[in-house]
């Protein structure tokens, strides 16, 4: 059983009306690493309301976070924005309605792409429509309480000063420091280090709580049911070890069924490190669905526990992660019935349990990134595959799907996280190219050979193997000349592919050209 059905059987045995909820602090751009808690979320949303159950997921947005300190991708103008809220700094590329729109919006662009039926909520709303105001004023009531429970969880020191609750400044707009002993429904005063001497009404979003007591705050006002989260919370003496006991004795609440999950780590040529947001982000949720079609991006995360760590190789991964989610397609579609019922599962909820009645029509990713380098269109790609066979039988919902996927293709090469080892241009002339003699013979029997066969991917590889087996150049050497004369490379995409991709008369002209 895959382990969305398990979690979601074990939910649906507990709770009547499931409320999932998940979310995120936009503080900087948001990464791949980010998907996976939404993928996870919406996975166990589909399989519950797949057992009939009335489930609802809610994607909170942070907003109302401070900005805790000038980061690296930010210009030094935003010092002066530091500890305000992210809701009301403005938007650094002045077309969103705020800081916190700027950087969360991309990342709900691709969740939608992805599929996540979420109904997205912006913290800093919450506290002005006052929802926070109970449990405020409960955490003031208990404040004794709640520092025993994040001394005893965390193995911290309290500060005897410690505030449940931090107003915002009116005068500057920063959060501060309450004055504990003014606390009295529903005001509390403050003397922020600007100056200002203020009251905060804590049913209008003039402060917030921290982060330890806000976030089982929002499994109090929600009566959330079940939240995946990154491990660092789950770790012992983390926010969840604090927040179950905090939910329970100050808020009179119960803590959902929690799903940790790994870390997606970036990986390139052997090294691996982990996402930060505060450092700015190598590759975006945005930029992952734009380099692999939503299905590809979502059955990463589907096809491994959550408890399990994912390497995402940005530079070489991509093809290799789509062959992948092709192999398993065609083998759940043969009659074997071989495939791993988890592998199976995650299949199917990568294409949120809609399946075709027969196996769609593929065409490799690693293909796709060599047409979209031999043609500057969509017509032009299409013109290749038609003429190659690869759209013998195609469909509507096939010829969106390759669409789809050889925009995916372009995006990886132009935006610079392909390895270059898959860029190539094929030159009008080679200046400069110095052959051997036994080169030449080759390239003048090869000629001949291709001149008098089929122009097929398998025909072509046939006439290179053997012409340069003919040759005392070998085989090997055979390829190396070949991909020489066209791309001014020693290696390149596969050649019976990549030649049968190509026009027949140029690449004939070029191989008689070069052979004198």
């Amino acid at each position: 059983m895959h382990w969305a059905d398990v979690i979601a059987k074990d939910i649906a045995e507990r709770c009547d009306k499931p409320l999932i909820a998940t979310g995120i602090s936009p503080s900087g751009e948001i990464h791949v690493g980010s998907l996976r808690e939404s993928v996870t979320g919406e996975s166990v949303r589909s399989a519950l309301e797949h057992m009939g159950k009335d489930v609802r997921l809610i994607y909170l947005v942070d907003s109302f976070d401070p900005l805790r300190k000038r980061y690296e991708f930010l210009p030094e103008s935003y010092e002066q924005y530091v500890n305000m809220p992210l809701c009301d700094i403005p938007c650094p590329c002045g077309k969103h309605e705020s800081y916190a729109h700027h950087y969360v919006e991309p990342f709900l662009r691709a969740m939608k792409e992805v599929d996540v039926r979420c109904e997205v909520i912006y913290v800093h709303d919450l506290y002005r429509q006052g929802r926070f105001a109970e449990t405020i004023d409960m955490a003031f009531k208990r404040r004794e309480r709640a520092m025993e429970i994040l001394r005893d969880v965390t193995g911290r020191d309290m500060k005897p000063d410690w505030a449940p609750f931090n107003p915002l400044c009116e005068e500057c707009g920063r959060f501060t420091d309450p004055i504990l002993d003014s606390y009295e429904f529903p005001y509390v005063e403050y003397r922020c280090k600007c100056g200002h001497h203020g009251k905060a009404d804590i049913r209008k979003g003039e402060g917030k709580m921290p982060w330890r007591l806000e976030w089982p705050a929002k499994w109090k006002i929600f009566g959330t049911s079940v939240e995946p989260f990154g491990k660092d919370h789950a770790a012992s003496g983390g926010s969840y070890d604090s927040g179950k006991v905090i939910v329970k004795e100050i808020f009179d609440g119960e803590a959902p069924i929690p799903i940790p999950y790994e870390f997606v780590q970036f990986k390139s040529k052997g090294k691996v490190q982990q996402m930060h947001k505060s450092k700015g982000s190598v590759v975006s949720g945005m930029d992952a669905i734009m380099m692999n079609p939503p299905e590809v991006v979502k059955y990463i995360f589907l096809r491994v526990n959550p408890q399990k760590s994912i390497d995402y190789d940005y530079m070489d991964g991509m093809p290799i992660i789509a062959d992948e989610y092709d192999k398993v397609e065609r083998e759940y579609y043969s009659e074997d019935g071989g495939l791993d019922e988890n592998i199976r599962r995650a299949y199917e909820i990568s294409r949120n349990n809609v399946i075709p009645e027969k196996q769609p029509l593929q065409v490799p990713y690693g293909h796709l990134v060599n047409l979209v380098q031999l043609t500057d269109s969509t017509e032009g790609l299409f013109d290749i595959l038609k003429r190659t066979g690869y759209l013998d039988g195609a469909d509507d919902d096939d010829i969106r799907r390759i669409t789809i996927r050889a925009a995916a293709a372009k995006y990886w090469l132009d935006g610079g996280f392909a390895d270059a080892r898959y860029r190539f241009s094929v030159g009008a002339v080679m200046p400069g190219l110095q052959l051997s003699g036994d080169e030449k013979a080759f390239l003048a029997d090869l000629h001949s050979r291709l001149s008098a066969g089929e122009w097929t991917s398998e025909a072509i590889s046939q006439a290179v193997s053997d012409a340069g087996a003919a040759s005392p150049i070998g085989a090997k050497g055979a390829f190396k000349v070949m991909y020489e004369i066209l791309i001014a490379k020693e290696r390149g995409p596969r050649l019976g592919n990549f030649l049968a991709s190509m026009d027949r008369d140029f690449v004939l002209g070029r191989i008689l050209e070069e052979s004198r």
